[in-house]
């Protein structure tokens, strides 16, 4: 069966964008990058809420015909152009990226259907709203985490109050250079 992972860069106090959004505070240099893009192999498909599949549908398709874009912003733009996509949004009326899905209610259960579906695993990028809901679901397997050395000090925290304990157990674990520390987690402990 396939998993469910939230992809996250998190701040040290657990914030994943600052109050506005504001995401430039993430370290992602070369290293990090690399780290990043070795799971992306593993992904089947990837998840989006509403908020961060516009702002990826309004920029990785550009990048290919822009002349500044670096070869491993291509690379990354043709593999993002190509994954089976999946946006969970009750306020869109549809989608028109390549190889887009649009899941509008029943999300228990299309989530439930899709993890039943041969390939990789399905991976949240971002989404932070999509990650509360199928986190209080109890749809997400694992979380994968890039955490950032500063405190943002408010914004858009990773995780909601649940009124209840998640075990977690450590999957994997890496330092950069830059001070970011990846953490994987699988939900469940032991």
């Amino acid at each position: 069966m396939r998993k469910v992972i939230a992809f996250m860069h998190v701040s040290l106090d657990g914030f994943v964008a600052g109050p506005n959004g504001e995401l430039e505070w993430a370290v992602v240099d070369e290293e990090v990058a690399g780290a990043a893009k070795g799971y992306l192999g593993s992904v089947g498909a990837a998840l989006y809420g509403r908020v961060t599949y516009r702002m990826m549908e309004g920029y990785w398709p550009t990048v290919p015909a822009n002349p500044s874009s670096t070869p491993d912003e291509i690379e990354h733009a043709r593999w993002i152009e190509n994954v089976p996509k999946v946006v969970f949004s009750r306020t869109l009326e549809g989608v028109t990226w390549n190889n887009t899905t649009l899941v509008r209610d029943r999300v228990r259960e299309e989530v439930e259907r899709l993890k039943l579906e041969p390939g990789g695993d399905l991976m949240i990028f971002g989404s932070p709203r999509l990650t509360h809901s199928l986190q209080g679901l109890g749809l997400v397997d694992e979380y994968l985490l890039f955490v950032n050395p500063l405190l943002l000090g408010d914004g858009v925290p990773l995780f909601e109050r649940t009124g209840r304990p998640l075990p977690l157990r450590l999957l994997d674990s890496r330092r950069f250079t830059s001070g970011v520390v990846l953490l994987r987690y699988g939900v469940g402990g032991n």
